[in-house]
């Protein structure tokens, strides 16, 4: 590994570090702004009860004055009441709401009459990290508000409606109106599908709603608890998407922080997606604009729920006519590829895979390798173990020419050091450096193999940090020590949060900082330079700090992911042994430094411009020099 290898590293290491104490600011920040909302939702509490408190003693007061005065006096309990003009809407603002279910083989989704909306969602194939039943939202967390102005402004949420029709695949909800007329909400499920189809309806409605009406606002609101777990991770990846037709992926908000967002664009779905599970709502004629928000509760939160999204959204609307349908479509699932590809609307590019680059390679070889193995195997950690194999191999080409250019480097390490010996000054640095290209030369080095590996290496690390944590593929999947390869493997729990670190020590992530220790004491062991100050201070930051960041970065992150670190170190340190041992003889980089010593070298292409630069650098520093001189 030479000086432009070990810089990418230590960028990329710092990168990562910079990443995660930003992030570890930003919860801290947010814990603290949900402190202080908790703080007023008390003081708000308190006044709320004293007010009603007071209210109490003056109700007592006047049935005291109007026994007394031997009349009757009637107060209404229920505090206010709507007043609608449609009799029919009166009462049905009033009641409670009853609870129907639909269910096939994949979910179970609950609706109540009350809003004719849906009242908790239930996948049937999957557990939370406690082993309980997995709710997308629990019961009565889901809000659905339409707003509509039909004679007078009304919210379908505050309406009990009558049920309909229901069969076991579908439901129907009215809400009838004086003049014959009724809004009707009708949802309906497939089995092997994981989307409710609903159909908005107005009936007889073309001489209630004012033919100037021309949008519908809509109030989607729920909240998500948490189901995996480490909060940290979990939270990172969970978000608030909506897209834009046309678009190649979502704009998305959220990521444990705490947003809001004015859309003034036609929205052609937006989803509130926890890490591995979402809901996605769309709409088949866009929404035409929208206001959308996402708070993260505490971890400390003690109704153990992960953040609450919000979307008030507008959509146009044709009245005037006897019918009007306006339909949507929402999905209850997991954040699967081949499941949201399924659906051909766009809703698998909010799955965290990389870039343009990094998502090409993760969408078109990490998950087609990936499912073929999961048909012949069902230990992850023997697929991840084949996969980082069968990656080796094909990037080991490739690599072979860095791996032997550095082991030749380590039998050419006394020679280089003879001519820093040579040179010791800063201003032989040129010719130090001709001097190492041309012995690079000589023993048939190329000083830039290291790069390319490097290169060719980041975008699979890079695919692989964003595939494995939002690869429900290993939710709850064990191995070894590690129960779950989308979690951290936690060997020691302290109890209490410690800053960087967390609250355990993972051993996966721990043995992956470990090789990469030995890793990097391999590769700087055959490096020049022993007496440079530069050199040495590099070495450092390779051997330990890059380590000890890492260490850091993963130990909350997947322990599929550190597992896979691992793997691709020590397989890397078995593929330099076996070159250094059978591929590379020291006795013919002798003979062949021996044979070529005072001959004259041919320059390659890079050789001459890098003279070039440095000469003109050199030309640079003497003029510059003379003017401060003469200054």
């Amino acid at each position: 590994m030479d000086k432009n290898s070990i810089i990418g590293i230590v960028l990329m290491g710092l990168l990562l570090f910079g990443f995660t104490f930003y992030q570890n600011k930003q919860y801290q920040k947010q814990a603290a702004y949900q402190a202080q909302l908790d703080s007023i939702a008390a003081v708000e509490r308190f006044r709320a009860d004293s007010i009603a408190a007071a209210e109490a003693v003056v109700r007592d007061s006047i049935r005291a004055v109007a026994g007394s005065e031997g009349r009757e006096t009637v107060i209404s309990e229920a505090g206010p009441v709507a007043i609608y003009k449609d009799s029919l809407l009166a009462s049905s603002h009033s009641g409670e709401g009853q609870v129907v279910t639909l269910s096939n083989d994949k979910f179970e989704v609950a609706f109540t009459t009350k809003g004719a909306q849906p009242y908790s969602a239930r996948l049937k194939d999957y557990k939370t990290y406690g082993g309980d039943d997995l709710y997308l939202f629990k019961p009565g967390m889901s809000q659905l508000g339409i707003q509509v102005y039909a004679g007078e402004m009304i919210n379908t949420s505050d309406f009990n409606f009558t049920l309909a029709e229901q069969t076991d695949t579908s439901v129907v909800m009215r809400l009838p109106f004086s003049g014959g007329g009724y809004i009707e909400q009708r949802y309906s499920i497939r089995e092997g599908e994981y989307i409710v189809k609903n159909a908005l309806s107005f009936v007889g409605m073309e001489n209630v709603i004012p033919k100037n009406v021309f949008s519908l606002d809509m109030d989607y609101s729920m909240t998500i608890p948490r189901m995996e777990k480490g909060y940290k991770n979990e939270s990172q990846y969970s978000k608030l998407n909506y897209y834009f037709s046309g678009e190649k992926k979502p704009a998305d908000m959220g990521r444990s922080r705490n947003s809001s967002k004015r859309v003034d664009n036609k929205v052609s779905w937006f989803a509130f997606q926890q890490q591995f599970f979402s809901a996605i709502f769309r709409a088949e004629k866009e929404y035409a604009s929208a206001d959308f928000d996402i708070q993260f509760f505490p971890e400390e939160d003690e109704s153990h729920n992960l953040m609450t999204c919000q979307a008030k959204v507008r959509t146009d609307f044709q009245p005037g006519q006897h019918e009007t349908v306006v339909p949507f479509e929402f999905y209850f699932g997991p954040n699967h590829y081949k499941t949201l590809k399924s659906y051909d609307q766009k809703y698998e590019r909010m799955i965290p895979l990389g870039g343009s680059v990094v998502g090409l390679f993760t969408k078109y070889v990490i998950i087609p390798t990936f499912d073929l193995l999961r048909r012949f195997i069902s230990n992850f950690g023997i697929i991840i173990l084949i996969m980082t194999i069968l990656i080796k191999m094909v990037v080991f080409p490739f690599a072979f020419k860095s791996y032997s250019s550095s082991a030749k480097m380590q039998v050419i390490k006394p020679e280089i050091d003879k001519l820093s010996e040579k040179y010791p000054r800063q201003e032989d640095a040129m010719k130090k450096q001709q001097a190492q290209m041309d012995l690079y030369k000589r023993a048939g080095i190329s000083p830039m193999g290291g790069c390319l590996p490097m290169l060719l290496q980041f975008p699979i690390l890079w695919a692989m940090f964003r595939f494995f944590p939002a690869s429900i593929e290993l939710r709850q999947q064990p191995f070894l020590w590690a129960e779950d390869l989308s979690a951290y493997d936690s060997i020691v729990n302290f109890g209490t949060r410690v800053p960087l670190l967390g609250d355990h020590i993972s051993l996966f992530a721990l043995l992956m900082a470990i090789s990469m220790f030995f890793y990097s004491k391999l590769t700087t062991a055959s490096q020049p330079g022993a007496n440079d100050p530069q050199m040495a201070s590099m070495r450092f930051m390779s051997v330990w700090m890059m380590p000890i960041m890492m260490y850091f970065i993963c130990n909350s992150l997947s322990s599929g992911l550190s597992y896979y670190y691992l793997l691709s170190n020590l397989i890397t340190m078995l593929e330099t042994w076996v070159i250094k041992k059978w591929f590379v003889h020291p006795e013919e980089i002798q003979a062949r430094l021996k044979a070529t010593e005072g001959k004259k070298q041919p320059k390659s292409k890079w050789q001459q411009r890098l003279e070039e630069a440095q000469r003109m650098q050199a030309q640079m520093q003497k003029e510059q020099a003379k003017k401060n001189g003469r200054r």
